[in-house]
């Protein structure tokens, strides 16, 4: 058993080896060596003005999927509740959904460019 053991690490260690050396990279280009940071350059000299508007529609995205992740369990539990009730809870969540998106049109916030 040890002798298997013994030889499946040595031919492990062969395929690693192998891996290292074939895959080397020869050519070593610098923005491929750096992280990706949502887009930016890391260690550029000036700052990049950013817009304000990419936080509101992330915010308002992650409140929507808030809301769509609370409305689908509640289509698996339509029949352990009465059918007025469950009626009345989801239209009152949808009513929330759309004020909010009615409120954000009307403030522009939906509007990419200005």
């Amino acid at each position: 058993m040890m002798i298997l053991s013994m030889i499946f690490m040595f031919i492990m260690f062969i395929m690693y080896l192998l891996n290292f050396i074939l895959m080397k990279k020869k050519i070593k280009i610098y923005e491929k060596m750096l992280s990706f940071e949502c887009g930016f350059d890391l260690f550029s000299i000036q700052r990049m003005p950013f817009s304000l508007q990419f936080y509101l529609i992330s915010i308002i995205f992650l409140i929507f999927d808030i809301e769509i992740s609370l409305l689908m369990p509640m289509l698996y539990s339509i029949n352990m509740i009465l059918l007025y009730k469950w009626i009345l809870i989801f239209n009152f969540m949808i009513i929330i959904l759309l004020l909010g998106l009615y409120l954000e049109w009307n403030e522009g916030i939906l509007y990419w460019f200005k």
